[in-house]
């Protein structure tokens, strides 16, 4: 356990945390912050809930200015939503916004005093590419970094701030192409569309994204929470945005033929590592 100095009286500091599904270690003002949830990075209660406390603990404790998320699985940073646990995974959120939301979770993220950047190797999909986009950075591996929506594949939508970031980051017409084909993209693409900040040879991924956070981290804090909120008055959705786009995930969730695709590609290897290595190429099959 990575022991640091808390200036917040008798509040925890972020060394002070006994966390399963993420690994924390601190560099000066910089968490480096390793996702680990085993069998494929899955969003489910325990991750949540421990994003949660993370972010709650860090928030009060003036040591930390900037995150940094990673994925401890090469092939997978977040998978997406574990799909049989839906009610269970949006329940942490509650401590955090008021609300059991996921899409209200994240935002909260997007408005936090803390810098947030991911570091993209393997799969992120779903709500897992709905996290990396409500970080402040995200920058991935050019050789292994696949991001996707696959939510129309099964009959939903982007339920957790898809539709409101992708839309604003790189147009009406790239955010349908996106949303409406459930494809995969790779990291150039990806960069290319805006989706992310930049691709990197994997070689020079952690480096780069390192360097960037303690520089990032040694500016004045006060600035970096000003220029954020500036930011965010111009690009970030109202709550009321993501809290329609939650609702209406849970509403196309109870949909006949959604279920229905749910149901057959669960019997075909959904939430198993091998048969989401190539999810996209796979979502046409689940109408029949």
């Amino acid at each position: 356990m990575i022991q640091t100095t808390s200036s917040q009286g008798n509040r925890p500091s972020v060394g002070e945390l006994d966390l399963k599904t993420l690994k924390v270690r601190q560099e000066e003002a910089v968490l480096f912050v390793e996702i680990n949830a085993p069998p494929m990075n899955l969003i489910g209660p325990e991750l949540v809930n421990e994003l949660v406390t993370l972010i709650q603990t860090a928030e009060g404790d003036e040591s930390v200015q900037v995150i940094v998320f990673k994925s401890a699985d090469p092939d997978y940073f977040i998978s997406h939503v574990d799909i049989t646990r839906v009610s269970e995974y949006r329940e942490p959120a509650i401590k955090l916004t008021g609300e059991a939301s996921l899409g209200l979770l994240f935002r909260y993220l997007s408005t936090s005093r803390l810098t947030t950047i991911v570091q993209i190797e393997g799969r992120v999909r779903g709500a897992g590419s709905e996290f990396a986009l409500a970080c402040d950075m995200r920058f991935a591996a050019r050789e292994t970094a696949v991001v996707g929506q696959p939510e129309a594949g099964f009959g939903l939508l982007p339920g957790a701030g898809g539709i409101q970031h992708l839309t604003r980051l790189m147009g009406r017409g790239r955010a349908l192409e996106i949303i409406l084909s459930g494809e995969d993209y790779s990291a150039d693409l990806a960069e290319r569309y805006g989706w992310i900040n930049r691709a990197l040879p994997a070689a020079e991924l952690e480096d780069f994204v390192s360097s960037l956070a303690h520089r990032i981290a040694r500016f004045p804090a006060a600035a970096r929470t000003l220029i954020k909120d500036r930011v965010n008055a111009t690009a970030l959705a109202p709550a009321a945005d993501f809290r329609s786009d939650s609702d209406l995930f849970l509403e196309t969730g109870r949909n006949a033929e959604t279920q229905r695709r749910v149901q057959n590609s669960m019997k075909r290897g959904f939430q198993t590592r091998d048969w989401e290595l190539e999810l996209a190429r796979r979502l046409p099959e689940l109408g029949s």
